[in-house]
């Protein structure tokens, strides 16, 4: 069976850390006549961010657009997602530790996301983590984080074309 092949409208792409969701992701993108655009949501704190950040730009190269938003994807979606492109946005999960960061209104938020979605012309690939797989947080921030990450999962889901979950860098199609 050969490499999947990026379909129109919303794809996302489920999987744990270091299961390989983001350079699927990539591949995904790269493997269309599109001009690819890059949605990067992490803020730097630390060095291993920087590091990590480094990292991925040189494995995704120059051709990419990279547009750096950590916060109104919305807006970023309505403007990028236009014909002869495929958007990328590299991750729902720092998105929403930025909204909480931000004490932001996650839930709203969340639902003016698919609103933009549903708007794109554009095929839009959305990197998440599954961050359910594992033991319930000992801390109330960490269980906020894990519900609301889940359940944007689920609502990105139920409105995705296409969902895939990685695993050890090999993808399953949960949906599509």
């Amino acid at each position: 069976m050969g490499e999947p092949v990026l379909k129109k409208g919303v794809t996302l792409v489920l999987g744990g850390a270091r299961s390989g969701k983001s350079m699927f992701a990539e591949r995904l993108v790269a493997g269309t006549d599109l001009e690819p655009v890059y949605v990067a949501t992490a803020q730097i704190f630390d060095e291993e961010m920087r590091e990590r950040i480094a990292h991925h730009r040189a494995r995704r190269g120059a051709e990419w657009r990279l547009v750096e938003e950590h916060d109104a994807l919305e807006g970023v979606l309505a403007r990028e997602a236009m014909a002869g492109r495929a958007v990328l946005v590299d991750c729902l999960t720092l998105w929403v530790s930025n909204l909480m960061l931000a004490e932001a209104d996650i839930r709203v938020r969340s639902f003016a996301l698919l609103d933009a979605l549903g708007a794109c012309k554009a095929p839009v690939v959305l990197v998440s983590n599954e961050v359910g797989l594992g033991i319930v947080p000992d801390n109330q921030m960490a269980r906020d984080f894990r519900d609301y990450a889940g359940r944007l999962n689920q609502e990105i889901a139920a409105h995705a074309d296409t969902v895939y979950f990685l695993a050890a860098g090999l993808p399953l199609t949960l949906k599509g």
